[in-house]
């Protein structure tokens, strides 16, 4: 008889009835790159149709061009695996973008099951040198921008008559301060209350709300640390498991928080950080014993 450990290793694509996501349909914020593309990637391997949000920076028309080019690229990546894509533009921020990439994305797909909140942004400075317009721009996409979005699909959902599930994407840094990025570690605080305040007003109309909250991940965003051998060290040496996690890591998670298995799981936030969160300090005694 074959043996557990003989036998091939499952695919996402086999496990797609499993996790009950096959011709589901899914939006992705600020899905062109990182943790957002390999979400969307990893939603086609599981069959589900995939809707792909990017922003369109106009001041900058090469920033632009990479930023669509990367979409395209991820676009690619999920037709690969059978399933409809829709690219959409909307700056997650703006009231009126949200609403045309909500009603765009149900007209191209037939309807939106999940919502992953992903687009956010950071600037790095001093509080004290913190220019308020730079704060707030950082709340607009990251806190503002995922309350829009969910606002929008809770009342399609409610419109429909219809079951629905969000997904935040957070951070440690809504649990563990982030100085030099007040405007990140504000806004990731007010995620984590974003997600329990929603999960618990919309519990009863069989809509869910989750987050995840990623440590040091290796995407272009951290490329600063990630191609820096010293800088790597040090990031790592913080981290009990004693490395940083990959994108697909964090997508495997959004996509277990969306699926049938999680049906009974609203109001969480799954920390993905190697036991980052752990008080990693405390693995030698320097208290009084």
């Amino acid at each position: 008889m074959e043996s557990v450990t003989d036998q091939d290793p499952i695919s996402p694509a086999s496990e797609a009835n499993f996790l009950g996501l096959q011709g589901k349909n899914v939006l992705v914020t600020g899905g062109s790159s990182g943790i957002g593309q390999a979400i969307a990637v990893r939603f086609g391997e599981e069959g589900a149709n995939v809707g792909i949000n990017y922003l369109s920076v106009l001041e900058d028309a090469r920033e632009t061009e990479d930023m669509v080019e990367a979409v395209q690229q991820c676009q690619v990546q999920v037709e690969d695996c059978g399933v409809e894509t829709h690219l959409v533009q909307a700056d997650v921020s703006n009231g009126n973008d949200v609403e045309r990439m909500i009603q765009s994305t149900i007209d191209a797909l037939g309807g939106i099951d999940v919502l992953v909140n992903n687009a956010g942004i950071q600037i790095s400075s001093p509080t004290h040198e913190t220019e308020v317009d730079a704060f707030d721009k950082v709340i607009e996409v990251n806190l503002r921008g995922a309350f829009l979005c969910a606002r929008e699909a809770i009342r399609h959902w409610r419109a429909e008559n219809k079951p629905g599930c969000i997904i935040n994407v957070s951070s440690v840094h809504q649990e563990i301060p982030k100085p030099k990025y007040i405007g990140y570690s504000c806004s990731k605080g007010g995620m984590q209350n974003l997600t329990r305040t929603l999960a618990l007003e919309y519990a009863d109309e069989g809509i869910r709300v989750n987050a995840i909250a990623p440590g040091a991940t290796v995407t272009p965003i951290n490329d600063a640390w990630v191609e820096d051998p010293e800088k790597k060290q040090q990031v790592e040496e913080h981290i009990p498991m004693g490395r940083a996690g990959d994108a697909d890591e964090m997508a495997a998670v959004a996509a277990f928080l969306s699926s049938k298995e999680a049906g009974y799981i609203t109001g969480q936030t799954i920390y993905i950080d190697g036991g980052l969160t752990l008080y990693p300090d405390f693995r030698e005694a320097w208290s009084s014993e």
